[in-house]
């Protein structure tokens, strides 16, 4: 049976890009990438990481750049692993060690980088309550307030720009400097 390599991508936000996690992992021999954009790992239910599992069989390897793109707590991680090592799919993280879980050595290191992986997060979690917090004191006890991202005058323009229909929505948020689901969440509120 032919091995053939996949590779799966993720970004959390519509604001990251993927392209730099899909190059790496076609530069590593992946003959299929799959990237999910705006895409949580909490999500046990992504459009690409759906498709992917549906195309890996058994002696397939899946190729990611890190752990934390397939699932984001040890327990969920672990799962995932544990289903693809089932089904004889081999795993290799590009940014741990090269982990591979056809070994021992390779099982027992993912083990350890994904309870590091999540203490890393916990830690960021942390320091983002502990900045919240200061920022709150800094501010007489409540947060400031975001600036709105589009200005009056930009929600109009894009909305002309909508309803003339000969941009697409993409093109209309980039000529303003926003993302497509701020425009279109803009041009929402305005209504």
């Amino acid at each position: 049976m032919a091995m053939t390599v996949f590779g799966y991508a993720r970004v959390s936000t519509d604001r990251q890009h993927s392209e730099n996690q899909v190059q790496r992992l076609r530069d590593n021999g992946c003959e299929h990438v799959f990237a999910d954009q705006g895409a949580s790992g909490k999500n046990a239910s992504r459009p690409e990481w759906d498709k992917c599992l549906a195309q890996l069989r058994k002696g397939d390897t899946l190729l990611i750049t890190k752990l934390d793109r397939i699932g984001r707590s040890v327990q969920n991680v672990i799962d995932v692993m544990k289903l693809l090592i089932d089904r004889g799919v081999g795993v290799r993280a590009l940014d741990q060690g090269d982990i591979d879980t056809t070994s021992a050595n390779g099982t027992l290191l993912f083990h350890i980088l994904s309870a590091l992986a999540e203490w890393e997060s916990s830690i960021i979690r942390e320091r983002t309550i502990e900045g919240l917090a200061a920022a709150r004191v800094r501010h007489g006890g409540t947060l400031p307030t975001r600036k709105p991202s589009m200005s009056p005058d930009k929600i109009a323009l894009g909305r002309e720009l909508m309803e003339r229909r000969e941009l697409t929505a993409e093109r209309i948020a980039e000529m303003l400097g926003v993302s497509r689901a701020t425009l279109y969440r803009n041009l929402a509120r305005a209504c």
